[in-house]
């Protein structure tokens, strides 16, 4: 059996905000919504034109309390290929939450506490083998 990884779901209370997040951070854009027909719900999925991988965002009409998308040991990883610009444009967003320079990598968070490791390309793609 072989399987493929589509995508990585996360509850929003702020689907735009968020998706701004990921456009900016990363370079994601909105590929695709469904929602329902009264209006209570909506699944926006963003991707790269690099990646297959997708990020689905799932908001509901109604919900003001923050969801739980994972603790401090849950995140997603994306190597990128201008580490220094990558981290230089995370800096001035305010959203890096953690650095290892020893390790050569760092965190930022979305704006609803998801946490992205960020590593230089040739690490990412190292870890692949």
């Amino acid at each position: 059996m072989d399987a493929r990884f589509l995508h990585r779901c996360t509850h929003v209370l702020d689907k735009h905000r968020t998706i701004d997040f990921y456009e900016k951070a990363l370079g994601f854009h909105v590929v695709r919504e469904s929602s329902a027909p009264d209006g209570s719900w909506t699944n926006t999925y963003l991707a790269t034109d690099a990646c297959p991988f997708q990020i689905e965002l799932t908001w509901n009409r109604g919900r003001t309390e923050p969801y739980d998308n994972g603790g401090q040991g849950e995140h997603i990883a994306f190597s990128v290929d201008d580490f220094e610009a990558a981290h230089k444009l995370h800096q001035e967003m305010g959203v890096i939450e953690y650095e290892n320079p020893t390790m050569g990598l760092y965190f930022i968070t979305d704006p609803e506490g998801c946490r992205i490791e960020i590593l230089p390309a040739h690490r990412g793609e190292d870890e692949r083998r």
